[in-house]
């Protein structure tokens, strides 16, 4: 595979990073990206895959637009209030790069169906708000052994975390934080609140990360970094990361799994 003069123009910026280079965009073009949740993280973090060139994205949200989502979810405008997220997002994708493949999803995820929604990607970035969706995801990530990529924020604090369960010693999301989420039991950003520029820096970041990750053996951006959770605080603001051990009792990916 090569790439157009005209895409060549497009990706110059990433092309002249010795860390990226033409064989790394050449990479990303080849990757499929499924972007779970497209709201405070998944709409600013899917502009951001997309202008990386990722060439084939699967976006998956079941949610309507809101007014009070206008405050944080960058895709979306006045007029898109009251129709689905993931039509408007592909509407969007194909606009900004007609030449990447996108495809929807616009059904709840439950256990039953995570595993259609994860089969055969690269990776899974995760940006949903409830432990019922997260784990349901995750463990379909482990089974279908894809990568994930898990992300959340609220008010002035986020975490972003890499997570490949399927490996041999690496830890998955239900390792990070057990079976006692298994129901929609998060707190809400409507009841907590949430800096909109907040979700921006976390969402950034995730997206930082999934190019990392899909540009592992092709290019020298770094380590993918399976099983780190990094902490952001916005209020001091810095950012603090810690490494998340396999857990051997794990119900999605431990010995007895």
């Amino acid at each position: 595979m090569s790439l157009s003069p005209e895409r060549l123009d497009r990706f110059a910026r990433h092309i002249v990073l010795p860390e990226i280079g033409g064989a790394g965009q050449i990479a990303l073009a080849k990757k499929h990206l499924v972007l779970v949740g497209l709201g405070g993280i998944g709409s600013p973090a899917l502009q951001y895959l997309a202008g990386a060139g990722i060439g084939k994205l699967t976006l998956v949200d079941d949610d309507r637009v809101d007014a009070s989502n206008l405050q944080r979810q960058t895709l979306f405008n006045e007029r898109d209030i009251g129709h689905g997220k993931a039509v408007i997002a592909k509407r969007w994708v194909t606009g900004f790069d007609p030449e990447l493949d996108v495809q929807i999803s616009d059904r709840r995820i439950t256990v039953a169906n995570a595993p259609d929604l994860v089969i055969g990607a690269d990776l899974v970035l995760d940006g949903t708000d409830n432990f019922a969706t997260r784990l349901a995801v995750s463990d379909a990530c482990v089974a279908e052994r894809v990568p994930l990529l898990s992300a959340a924020v609220g008010r002035f604090q986020g975490q972003v975390g890499a997570f490949a369960g399927h490996l041999a010693g690496e830890a998955c999301y239900r390792c990070f934080v057990g079976d006692a989420f298994d129901a929609e039991d998060c707190d809400t950003c409507a009841e907590d609140g949430m800096l909109g520029a907040m979700a921006g820096w976390v969402a950034t970041f995730a997206a930082m990360q999934a190019i990392r990750i899909l540009l592992d053996g092709v290019s020298t951006l770094g380590d993918t970094d399976w099983g780190r959770v990094h902490l952001l605080d916005g209020l001091k603001p810095g950012m603090r990361s810690f490494a998340i051990a396999k857990d051997p009792a794990c119900s999605a990916c431990g010995s007895a799994a």
